[in-house]
């Protein structure tokens, strides 16, 4: 406890501080601090003042109005799928939803006003829970939607969670909710490793989801999780309902956990001044939220509003402005990525921000920091929005240090001291040389990460390892890896070294397409890597072909053609390929067989832009491909229908607009597969 001379100095700062900031932002309109900073130095100041009351005043800022407020676990089949929702990133964004709902409701008879349903966005896992004949038989995530992971087993630890339902609740009743860490737990949980001398957990939505995934049920009990429910996907049996809180409500008679804040409101103005109240509360609760869920309240009003490929179009998730914090950055340092692209990034005093310790955020390119003007030792606020990689906003001007000079970005590599080019009309700055440690490691990585070839057990700490020693030197050498030299390693046992073996085998059955991404070759992505698997079917022909003739596949381009055709000119690259093929990895495309599906794509042209609900991106050119039809990656005059998805590409969109190319959702796309008709 601060003695007296010392509190009334703190308290004297913290006003002072606090009156510059409502000086900026109230008289200049330009606040330099984030919310959570400024009501950080309003909740210290107030509590100096409650442990000292002689120095609180009627003058002080606390006392006036100022301020503003996994493969691991077997799959289950969505019998319903999980849904995700639609974002409203702001009010306005908010606003439009409902004036849209209005809109597409005023075409019905029914005069009544719409009820909408207002619940918190809880920061945990969706699960569902499904009952038959009264007992609790199947546990999931959501996954992808269609099918997420059987956690059953781990689900049965939670108190929330009944094993069974009272008698007369019907055949079939599947719930869906959010299990979540309390926060008091959260902190109980920290304290206790701390004090064990273990790592402490980052936040509670990601320790919660850690929890859940255990393979020890036990340890799933161990942690505290809670549960709410939030909607009744499935009643077979039980009573009929007209609206969702009428649903929900018997979801709590049940024994489900149905949380207090669910709010049902009459009208769009009610729903902006809940999202408002909590906007202003979330923090007041001993849980996590990052939004608020609007729901039209009315099931019937539910159906005949319907549903885009990815969300209901009867709801949508508000989400809370992103949350900023104020910290120290240390300095401005340089990452070379695996294809020696060189990117500036700050190396900040940790803070947590957004649910999580922030202590590295990016800065783009040599561009943005020139435009920020962040400089080393500047206060800078730090941004992140959910999952989005956090990002230095710009400098607090006014705690700028006497001398600070602007940063300049290297002319040498900080690896290996090559220098470092910046390529003519571009932003970005890259390592010349090729064999660079950390280019080596980090193309190594992108060889084996899930979208190449999906090989369990070469992340950043073991490649690093295995560098370090010599074992590895390109991605070439994951199969001659000398096994008994890393069985010899601390922390390699009998059973992790037949893990790795086990992965690298199975890498080499994978699709050429994989193969092509994991190559690490400029500009050509999965799609790209698609379309020439599919047209040459092996890589030998592909390695052969004349810049000209990879172009001249419908969806490839003359960008991702020029650059296929250098890498495959360049010695190295194809040394390395030929090794690749020697160690018995796959070479060839797909197998061309006797058409599995009637003909009804045959001579058509369909594109696909967006994600679908119930397709992935591989699938549904396998769907359109093996029905006879083409799938290219863009919209021309021969393209029979643009099939679109959640958030579609803008460019393929106008460009069917223009040539009058039928657009489909996913429903008439399945139509079209059918029977080779347009709708």
């Amino acid at each position: 406890m601060p003695g007296a001379a010392e509190a009334a100095a703190r308290a004297a700062e913290l006003r002072e501080q606090i009156e510059f900031h409502n000086r900026q932002y109230y008289e200049l309109d330009a606040p330099e601090l984030p919310d959570a900073d400024y009501d950080a130095l309003l909740r210290e100041l107030a509590e100096v003042e409650a442990a000292h009351p002689e120095l609180s005043t009627p003058e002080s800022p606390t006392q006036r109005v100022g301020g503003h407020a996994s493969p691991t676990f077997a799959p289950v089949v969505h019998a319903i799928p999980m849904m995700s929702l639609d974002n409203a990133m702001s009010e306005a964004e908010l606003h439009a939803w409902g004036e849209r709902v209005v809109r597409l409701l005023a075409q019905d008879d029914d005069p009544s006003p719409v009820g909408y349903a207002c619940e918190l966005k809880i920061d945990g896992i969706a699960v569902s829970l499904r009952y038959e004949k009264g007992r609790f038989s199947v546990g999931a995530t959501r996954g992808d939607g269609r099918i997420g992971e059987d956690i059953t087993a781990n689900l049965r630890t939670l108190p929330d969670i009944p094993e069974r339902l009272p008698p007369g609740s019907g055949d079939v009743v599947e719930v869906r909710g959010e299990v979540y860490l309390p926060l008091g737990t959260f902190e109980k949980l920290n304290a206790a490793q701390a004090e064990a001398g273990l790592r402490v957990y980052v936040n509670p939505r990601n320790t919660a989801a850690g929890s859940l995934r255990q393979k020890d049920p036990a340890m799933t009990a161990s942690r505290g999780l809670r549960f709410w429910a939030y909607g009744l996907a499935e009643n077979r049996g039980g009573p009929r309902f007209t609206r969702h809180g009428e649903a929900l409500a018997w979801v709590g008679s049940l024994g489900f956990p149905v949380n207090e804040h669910l709010t049902v409101v009459g009208s769009l103005e009610e729903v902006y001044d809940r999202c408002r109240h909590w906007v202003a509360h979330r923090h007041d609760l001993d849980y996590e939220i990052d939004g608020v869920v609007v729901k039209v309240d009315e099931l019937g009003r539910q159906r005949d509003l319907g549903s885009t490929s990815k969300a209901p179009r009867w709801a949508i998730a508000y989400k809370f402005p992103p949350e900023e914090r104020t910290t120290l950055l240390e300095a401005i340092d340089v990452s070379i990525g695996r294809t020696g692209r060189a990117t500036p990034f700050a190396s900040l005093e940790p803070v947590f921000v957004g649910g999580s310790t922030v202590g590295v955020a990016t800065l783009h390119n040599e561009d943005q920091v020139r435009a920020k003007d962040v400089r080393p030792g500047d206060t800078v606020i730090v941004r992140k929005a959910g999952d989005v990689i956090p990002e230095v906003v710009g400098p607090v001007l006014s705690q700028r240090p006497e001398g600070a000079e602007p940063w300049q970005f290297p002319h040498d590599c900080p690896v290996c001291a090559s220098p470092l080019v910046r390529l003519e009309g571009e932003s970005d700055t890259f390592c010349t040389n090729v064999d660079c440690p950390a280019q080596r490691q980090a193309r190594i990585e992108h060889f084996a990460s899930r979208g190449a070839m999906d090989i369990e057990g070469f992340g950043e700490q073991r490649v690093r390892l295995f560098l370090g020693l010599g074992l590895l030197g390109d991605p070439a050498d994951i199969y001659t890896l000398d096994l008994d030299e890393v069985r010899a390693l601390e922390g390699f046992g009998e059973v992790s070294v037949a893990n790795l073996a086990a992965a690298i085998e199975a890498s080499k059955g994978r699709p050429l397409a994989n193969l092509l991404v994991g190559l690490n070759i400029r500009h050509l992505g999965g799609a790209g890597a698609q379309l020439l698997a599919r047209h040459f079917g092996s890589l030998e022909a592909i390695r052969a072909a004349t810049s000209e003739e990879l172009a001249a596949v419908e969806g490839v381009g003359p960008t991702i053609a020029d650059s296929v055709a250098k890498f495959f000119q360049n010695e190295h690259n194809r040394a390395l390929v030929e090794r690749l093929r020697a160690a018995g990895v796959n070479v060839t495309g797909p197998t061309v067989t006797a058409p599995s599906a009637p003909q009804t794509l045959a001579g058509k042209s369909v594109v696909v832009t967006g994600t679908l609900e119930r397709y992935t991106r591989e699938s549904v050119e396998e769907a359109i491909t093996v029905r006879g039809g083409k799938s290219p990656g863009s919209v021309s005059k021969k393209t029979t229908a643009l099939v679109a998805g959640f958030e579609p590409g803008a460019s393929k969109l106008a460009k069917a607009t223009e040539l009058g190319v039928p657009v489909l959702d996913e429903d008439a796309f399945e139509q079209l597969l059918e029977t080779g008709e347009l709708p």
